[in-house]
């Protein structure tokens, strides 16, 4: 057994453990978890410190029991959840920790990284990497020799999702997608993401990378402590002025396609979208992660995974953020 499938083990057990220990938070003192049962694995072998346990087990997080899907109609796509981030309250859960192919919501955790890791203002030579061939893959279509900030590879990465820019991020982070997956999977886990396992940093699909509705939130919850972050999700559009291959200078417009942002979706009264990341393959169906904010700003995580088409997708998005005001 390898140490990182290790310490997973472990931190899953203690996970279930922990649930039943918790500070109760919530409306009137209850304590609202999404931990289901049966999560409990036995303890095969010590693995992590004391000190990376703590990460997981933040203060500002609730773990919840209990597994019966919340009750709407008006959400059929395969997983979904909503959770205020000040109350850690679970207002809305379907399939919560089913493993699932998140597409290119995948890029969050490639953005969480670089604003952890990055100087956003370091220029980057970006490399062959760049040269993605899949069919159908989205691009933010930069070239191999073409010289970006990390910033500038930031909104490449979130805005026309480029998968472009999520592999030359990888390799200037850590040197190869591999060793970038690695990294993620490391990330992932110490924010209490046992579900999750990542191959490439794009949510290109692969049998081997996975993640749930709820590690999902634990991530974008991270990313959202992160002024950068929440400026990236928040732009409709983005002109990134940079150089080429033959040091001539380059412009290139990039747009948000997160339908809230740019109109053509209504957002319930009482809700302000903050932003968030969109997610399409065969594999996956129509995903999307949100952030938004009440009249009173404060912060809610919303997830919608595996819709059958994109009008499916927003409008059970909608129908699970209107329950922010309800």
């Amino acid at each position: 057994m390898t140490g990182l499938k290790k310490r997973r083990v472990f931190l899953s057990t203690a996970l279930s453990c922990m649930c039943l220990t918790l500070v109760a938070c919530g409306k009137g003192g209850q304590t609202e978890t999404l931990y289901e049962n049966g999560r409990m694995e036995s303890f095969l072998e010590e693995s992590s410190s004391s000190g990376e346990r703590a990460s997981a087990f933040a203060s500002d997080l609730c773990v919840v029991t209990g597994s019966e899907p919340s009750s709407d109609s008006g959400v059929n796509a395969e997983a979904a959840t909503l959770f205020s981030v000040k109350d850690k309250q679970v207002l809305f859960q379907k399939n919560p920790f089913e493993r699932m192919n998140p597409a290119s919501i995948t890029k969050i955790m490639t953005a969480l990284i670089a604003l952890q890791d990055g100087d956003l203002q370091k220029e980057i030579t970006v490399g062959k990497e760049t040269v993605i061939t899949e069919a159908g893959a989205s691009l933010c279509h930069i070239n191999p020799g073409e010289t970006l900030t990390l910033e500038q590879l930031l909104y490449g990465l979130m805005l026309p999702s480029g998968n472009d820019a999520a592999s030359a991020i990888a390799v200037y982070e850590a040197g190869s997608v591999e060793a970038f997956a690695d990294k993620m999977n490391e990330t992932a886990w110490k924010l209490g993401a046992t579900d999750t396992h990542f191959v490439n940093p794009h949510g290109l699909t692969d049998p081997e990378h996975y993640t749930t509705a709820y590690d999902l939130y634990l991530i974008f919850n991270e990313c959202l402590k992160y002024p950068e972050f929440r400026k990236i999700i928040g732009t409709t559009e983005y002109t990134a002025e940079y150089k080429d291959a033959n040091g001539v200078a380059k412009s290139q417009k990039w747009e948000s396609s997160n339908q809230y942002l740019t109109g053509k979706r209504e957002t319930p009264d009482g809700v302000t979208v903050l932003g968030g990341k969109t997610g399409t393959t065969q594999a996956a169906g129509y995903c999307l992660i949100l952030g938004c904010e009440d009249d009173q700003n404060q912060d809610y995580i919303s997830v919608v995974m595996k819709a059958s088409n994109r009008p499916e997708l927003y409008g059970n998005m909608t129908n699970i953020i209107q329950k922010i005001v309800k």
